[in-house]
C-alpha cells in the first residue's frame, strides 16, 4: 500500500477500505495536515510531529512529537513495557488481597492486619510502576 506521491485524502480513505484484509487491523501514519477521516477511520492512527491539524490529533490515536518514524518503535516498546507491569501490579495486588482474605476468614489476620498489607501492596505497585521510567 506504499505510494510515494502525494494522495487526497479521500483516495488514503479509498486505499485503507480497499486494502485492509478481513479481520485484521490498519495503522495509518500521517502527519496531521488534512489527515483527521483517513485517522479516524484506520484502526491505529499515528500523527507525526505534534503540529498538525486540531482535528487530525483529535482523532488519532498516538501523537508522536516529532518526525522521527523511530519514535513509533520506542512508542511501541514502552507500550508493551507498560501494559505488562501493569499485568504484574494487578496479579500482585489480587494475589495478596486473597491472602489477606482467607486469612482473615480463618480468624488469623484482623483488619490492621489487611490495612497493612493494602497500604504494602500500594507500595509494591507504585515501585514496580517506576520502573517504566527507566524505559
Amino acid at each position: 500500500m506504499a505510494e510515494s506521491e502525494f494522495v487526497c485524502k479521500v483516495k488514503k480513505i479509498e486505499m485503507i477500505d480497499k486494502n485492509k484484509p478481513e479481520n485484521s487491523k490498519v495503522a495509518f501514519v500521517g502527519d496531521g495536515i488534512n489527515d483527521a477521516p483517513v485517522l479516524a477511520r484506520a484502526d491505529i492512527g499515528i500523527v507525526m510531529g505534534g503540529l498538525g491539524s486540531d482535528a487530525a490529533i483529535e482523532a488519532a490515536d498516538v501523537v508522536l512529537m516529532t518526525d522521527e518514524p523511530s519514535k513509533l518503535i520506542d512508542a511501541i516498546d514502552i507500550a508493551k513495557a507498560t501494559k505488562a507491569i501493569a499485568m504484574q501490579n494487578i496479579v500482585i495486588a489480587l494475589g495478596i488481597k486473597s491472602i489477606f482474605l482467607i486469612l482473615g476468614a480463618m480468624g488469623i489476620a484482623g483488619m490492621w492486619e489487611a490495612v497493612f498489607g493494602d497500604v504494602g501492596v500500594t507500595i509494591i505497585a507504585v515501585l514496580n510502576a517506576m520502573r517504566i521510567l527507566k524505559k
